[in-house]
């Protein structure tokens, strides 16, 4: 029950920034849906003790993975997807209890949260960039083996 409270709570948050994103359309829903599944993996990960950083590696991963699809299926642009479905994930909790820290004058404290926020920021990016980037070099890979084969019928028929 709780993740499906959870999973119908982050699409409405990233519905609603899609819509102030202005997508339109099926997007709209496709790309809330990817702000849902990042979600679940992160609760995932995070109930079966896995360090914060990871987790949010891991739910930022599977936006990755599936903003990469969707956008293939949709023709649609990667960073529809991929910027609605990490709004979720984005730690802005930890923005402001660093910040509020700061302005108490409770400089450790500070810094503490300040550097498990960065590394949540990071892991995020690191995620989404790991899948973005694997999915280019595939891509590449195809196409060159692609171009070898066609090279390849060409010869093949200059020399008959």
């Amino acid at each position: 029950m709780m993740f499906l409270s959870n999973f119908a709570y982050s699409f409405l948050a990233s519905l609603g920034f899609a819509g102030i994103f202005n997508i339109r359309g099926k997007n709209l829903i496709y790309s809330s849906i990817g702000g849902s599944i990042g979600w679940l993996f992160y609760l995932l990960c995070k109930n079966n003790s896995f360090l914060p950083a990871i987790s949010f590696f891991v739910g930022s991963f599977a936006v990755g993975i599936y903003s990469e699809t969707m956008a293939r299926i949709l023709k649609t642009p990667v960073t529809t997807f991929v910027i609605i479905g990490i709004i979720p994930l984005v730690p802005g909790g930890g923005m402001y209890y660093t910040m509020q820290k700061c302005v108490e004058g409770k400089i450790t404290e500070s810094l503490n949260i300040g550097f498990e926020t960065l590394s949540i920021a990071g892991s995020i990016a690191l995620g989404v960039i790991l899948v973005s980037s694997t999915t280019k070099i595939i891509y590449k890979l195809k196409l060159k083996a692609k171009e070898k084969k066609l090279n390849k019928t060409n010869n093949e028929d200059i020399c008959l």
